[in-house]
C-alpha cells in the first residue's frame, strides 16, 4: 500500500534510532509522532533552527511547482520562516534535458515567490525509476518554535482555507475526465494547486497557537488526528464547521469520497487559547485569509488521544482516500 510509514512502525523501527540526538542538547525537537520539523538550538543560542525534508513523486508535470511549498509547509508550520533549501533530484535514465529544465525552473520560480534560497543538492540519473523524485530539505529560524504536540485543553481548533485543496486539484487533473462533474468545476480545482503555501496564514497564527500542523495524507482529519496523538488530547470537531468549496464537493461525490480525507496541503490547523481566537481570526480576515474555528481540544480524560468527529471517536491512522482510485485505475490499465 502507497502512503507513509504507520506511526507504529516508526514508533518501532524509527524514532529511537537517531544517532548521537539522545544527548545532544541542541536537540530540541527530534522524530516523534506527528510532528513536522526538527528543531536545533544555534550554537550562539541566538534562536532555533527549523529542518523539515519531503519527497514529491506523483506529480511528474509539476514536480518542481509543488515540492517548494511541500517542503516549506512544515517549516513554517513550525512557526518559522522558510529561508533555505536543499534539492536531490532523481530522474529517469534517459530523461530529456527538456524535463531538466522544466523542473530546475519551476523549482527557482516557486523558491523565489516563498523567498527561499536554494543553496544545494544533489541530481543523477537512475536506471530503475519511470517518473522523477524530487526530495527537498527546507530550513527556517524562529524565536519561537511551535510545535504539533503543544495543543492544550481549552484551546480552540482553527482551519486556514479549506480541506482537500490539494485533493481537489488531483481529482481534477487524475480523474476528472471520468467524473460526472462539469469541466469548468475541474478547470477551477485545477487552479487550487496555486494555494499549496501556507506560510502566508502561518506568519499570522504562529503569533497566536499552542500548536501548528500541515495536514497532508489522510486529509484534514488525518491532520487533525495526528496534532491529537502529538498533543495527547482529544479534538473535537464539527463536521460542518469544517470549510469545503464547491468544488471539492462536486468532485468528491462524484468520486466517492470523503473531502475531510483526500490530500489536504494548502490548509493549516492550529490550536490557539480561547481568549485569542477572536483576534487571530480578525488578523487572518484582515489579511484576507480564510479561516474558521471548527472544534475544541479536550482532555484525555482516561481515554486515548483521538479526533472525534459528530461523534465518532478516530485513533487509527487514516488513509488517503485517493490512493484506492489510483489502485483502481492502475488495475483498469
Amino acid at each position: 500500500m502507497p502512503g507513509k510509514v504507520s506511526p507504529d512502525d516508526l514508533l518501532a523501527h524509527v524514532f529511537d534510532r537517531t544517532g548521537a540526538a539522545e544527548s545532544d542538547e541542541t536537540v530540541l525537537q527530534g522524530p516523534a509522532d506527528g510532528e513536522d520539523a526538527a528543531a536545533i538550538d544555534w550554537p550562539d543560542g541566538d534562536g532555533t533552527l527549523v529542518v523539515s525534508s519531503d519527497p514529491i513523486s506523483l506529480a511528474a508535470s509539476q514536480v518542481g511547482r509543488l515540492g517548494v511549498p511541500v517542503a516549506t509547509n512544515d517549516v513554517a508550520v513550525s512557526g518559522a520562516d522558510p529561508r533555505w533549501l536543499t534539492a536531490v533530484l532523481l530522474l529517469p535514465t534517459g530523461t530529456d534535458e527538456r524535463t531538466l529544465e522544466a523542473i530546475s525552473r519551476d523549482l527557482d520560480d516557486a523558491a523565489r515567490e516563498i523567498g527561499a534560497s536554494i543553496v544545494g543538492g544533489h541530481s543523477e540519473y537512475v536506471d530503475q525509476l519511470d517518473r522523477p523524485i524530487l526530495s527537498l530539505t527546507a530550513m527556517g529560524s524562529t524565536d519561537r518554535f511551535v510545535p504539533t504536540g503543544g495543543a492544550e485543553p481549552g484551546d480552540r481548533v482553527l482551519l486556514t482555507k479549506a480541506a482537500g485543496i490539494e485533493g481537489t486539484a488531483i481529482l481534477a487533473s487524475d480523474f476528472g475526465d471520468d467524473l460526472e462533474v462539469d469541466p469548468e468545476i475541474c478547470d477551477r480545482a485545477e487552479e487550487f494547486l496555486s494555494e499549496i503555501s501556507v506560510a502566508p496564514e502561518a506568519r499570522i497564527v504562529r503569533e497566536y497557537a499552542t500548536a501548528m500542523h500541515d495536514p497532508t495524507e489522510g486529509g484534514v482529519a488525518a491532520g487533525l488526528l495526528e496534532v491529537a496523538r502529538a498533543s495527547d488530547v482529544r479534538l473535537a470537531v464539527d463536521r460542518d464547521a469544517v470549510p469545503v468549496r464547491a468544488e471539492t464537493a462536486a468532485l468528491c461525490e462524484a468520486a466517492g469520497v470523503d473531502p475531510l480525507r483526500i490530500f489536504g496541503s494548502g490548509a493549516l490547523v492550529a490550536t490557539v487559547p480561547e481568549d485569542a481566537l477572536e483576534n487571530c481570526l480578525a488578523e487572518l480576515d484582515d489579511a484576507d485569509l480564510e479561516a474558521a474555528a471548527i472544534g475544541t481540544v479536550r482532555a484525555l480524560d482516561g481515554g486515548e488521544p483521538a479526533l472525534a468527529l459528530d461523534g465518532e471517536s478516530i485513533t487509527e491512522p487514516i488513509e488517503d482516500a485517493l490512493y484506492p482510485l489510483w489502485e483502481a485505475a492502475d488495475a483498469d490499465d
